[in-house]
């Protein structure tokens, strides 16, 4: 007979190593962590892009009597390079704008042009 340690007959002792439940284990943890971060980064991502994209914020006023073509053109919606040329064409013939309604006399800027840059223009 057999020397065993236990008196029933015993099973092989196989040792088994912890990682395949650690792998498992952080697996589960990555996939939660990246679901997370993704409906972090889309909650808070659509407003920056948004605002990244939109080429005037409420942040950024223009002053409409000193500022040079490139800050009109980047500063304005609606506004590029060719129409803010324009602008400061006018501003150089007529002097400084007296009121925001005065850039309509500019060629090519229209009421809808004025309105979505209403809030953002400054004189002074």
């Amino acid at each position: 007979m057999m020397n065993t340690p236990c008196n029933t007959p015993c099973e092989p002792v196989v040792a088994r190593s912890p990682l395949p439940t650690l792998v498992a284990l952080n697996q589960r943890t990555t996939l939660v962590l990246a679901a997370l971060l993704l409906a972090i980064t889309l909650a808070l991502g659509g407003t920056n892009v948004q605002a990244q994209n939109s080429p005037a914020t409420e942040s950024s006023v223009v002053n409409i009597n000193t500022a040079d073509a490139p800050a009109l053109a980047a500063g304005l919606s609606g506004v590029g390079i060719t129409r803010a040329e324009e602008i400061v064409r006018y501003r150089e013939s007529f002097g400084p704008f007296s009121s925001p309604d005065e850039l309509m006399d500019v060629k090519g800027i229209g009421p809808s042009t004025l309105e979505a840059n209403r809030q953002l223009i400054t004189l002074e």
